[in-house]
């Protein structure tokens, strides 16, 4: 099967990219022939792999550049003979697109009525991505990343036909339990962290959506809170932790090319976002064996059976209660293991497995209408 991938990145740089990254890999050890249209490529990863350079015009504007990149690869897709043509950004011309976050019409539900106007109305920017979203929606075949995600489809466009849900995988082989539990002592004595301290994890960018601030609250004596990632509005994050009581338990890491070595030092991975199209941090926490806490409105929610493999916050006062129930190490062990098994289902390779399945079917319909 000759594939073609559009994204701007071919990169490992986010949680879409590294989504489009590792299918990309499975679809090539599946034995199929991969061409990757992308603006910017990480040399490293393009190995067997075709690349097209595609110009990336229009930068000074998010949306001008997302029409651009559509134009630009619809012409460079003259005269290729693709089986399919799978787009995992904004786009129209394709078979198949991919939808990583929740629709921009969805976000402007988030705003004031009057905002909501301007926005909606009066802002041709806006009016630019919501004329680019429809047009996308009347895509042929419509992957998304999780239920909440096929749910805002449904809600704001109507759409419910010809849409599955693939949600992204996890390295099992990296993200391991047996491994990063031989890491723990000495990730831990890194950190001067004592074996009796209750060690939470919070992994992403974005940290006003992602709920930093309804995590940091929670944090009480005995716990140490490890954020890791880039985020946004730092000067009220770092003056929130300032005021903290427990402000020498809080720390701050950044952005790391070794994520691994913040799980095998943690006892619990938590995500209280607002809002989250998915939450991969959380699958590779399970995948490590540790105990989970998410938002329930979260995409990865669909995996999560509270109390048994990690635990639903419906409200950011949960968050107190059940950062208590990790305090015992025989909770966490029992709510780890299920935690592993459940990630051992979402292997990437099972994603490239489920894309494989869902070409096939569109080949063959479409052999059947010829």
């Amino acid at each position: 099967m000759k594939i073609a991938i559009l994204v701007k990145r071919f990169t490992l740089s986010g949680g879409k990219e590294r989504y489009v990254v590792e299918l990309v890999k499975s679809l090539c050890r599946l034995g199929h022939q991969v061409d990757v249209f992308a603006c910017e490529a990480e040399q490293r990863l393009l190995d067997g792999i075709g690349f097209f350079c595609v110009p990336n015009r229009m930068t000074f504007s998010s949306v001008l550049n997302t029409i651009s990149f559509v134009k630009e690869t619809t012409k460079m897709l003259e005269g290729h003979d693709y089986d399919i043509v799978h787009s995992h950004e904004r786009n129209y011309t394709q078979q198949i697109l991919t939808l990583h976050s929740f629709s921009y019409y969805e976000g402007l539900k988030k705003y004031s009525l009057l905002r909501k106007i301007d926005q909606k109305y009066l802002s041709l920017r806006s009016q630019l991505y919501l004329w680019l979203e429809r047009r996308q929606m009347k895509t042929p075949w419509l992957v998304s990343v999780s239920t909440a995600i096929s749910k805002d489809v449904k809600e704001n466009y109507h759409r419910s036909g010809n849409i599955v849900e693939i949600p992204p995988g996890v390295d099992l082989s990296v993200f391991d339990e047996k491994s990063v539990h031989a890491r723990r002592h000495q990730a831990r004595r890194e950190k001067n962290i004592h074996e009796n301290e209750l060690v939470v994890l919070f992994v992403g960018s974005a940290f006003q959506r992602k709920g930093l601030d309804r995590l940091i609250p929670a944090i009480t004596e005995g716990m140490r809170l490890i954020i890791v990632g880039k985020g946004d509005h730092i000067s009220k994050f770092s003056k929130m932790i300032q005021a903290h009581p427990c402000r020498r338990q809080i720390t701050l890491e950044g952005i790391t090319d070794n994520v691994i070595k913040y799980y095998a030092l943690a006892d619990v991975v938590v995500l209280p976002s607002r809002s989250e199209a998915f939450g991969m941090s959380i699958l590779e926490g399970m995948s490590c064996g540790l105990p989970v806490i998410v938002s329930h409105n979260s995409g990865v929610a669909d995996l999560i059976r509270h109390g048994e493999n990690g635990f639903l916050m419906t409200k950011p006062s949960d968050l107190s209660g059940l950062l208590d129930l990790m305090r015992s190490s025989e909770t966490r062990r029992k709510i780890g293991r299920c935690a592993r098994k459940t990630a051992e289902k979402h292997s990437w390779s099972s994603v490239g497995t489920a894309h494989e399945g869902l070409y096939k079917k569109i080949l063959s319909k479409r052999d059947s209408n010829a």
